[in-house]
């Protein structure tokens, strides 16, 4: 068992964020006699869970449906955020494509250059 300051300190947080997410349902500890929570190793992997799904983009709503028990919830929370991820990245590489031909553009200004202003016109 390990109270919530040795379960923040392990995961790099602080513990007031491991409070948020039992508030908003994306954690659930267990108290002790006296109301403490108190993390077992199944909440310590939860909580794992939370942060990593945090970091890879998960809002906590997100989080907490992602785990949620019935599967294709939680199939469908993350098939939607892989849709959202790879909608971002295509932005990213016609923003670095873009980006790229102007460093490259043989043009002294941007608005003379007819790629450019495809580009402009793709937006």
């Amino acid at each position: 068992m390990k109270t919530i300051g040795e379960v923040a300190a392990a995961l790099g947080i602080e513990a007031h964020v491991l409070r948020h997410w039992e508030d908003v349902g994306a954690l659930t500890v267990r108290r002790d006699g006296n109301g403490y929570r108190v993390y077992d190793d199944s909440a310590v992997e939860q909580a794992r869970t939370v942060l990593k799904l945090r970091r890879v983009g998960l809002s906590l709503p997100e989080v907490a449906a992602a785990m949620a028990p019935k599967k294709s919830t939680a199939q469908a929370v993350v098939r939607a955020k892989i849709a959202e991820l790879e909608g971002e990245v295509v932005r990213r590489r016609e923003a670095i494509t873009f980006l790229q031909h102007t460093v490259e553009c043989r043009h002294r200004y941007l608005d003379d250059c007819p790629d450019c202003a495809t580009f402009v016109r793709e937006a």
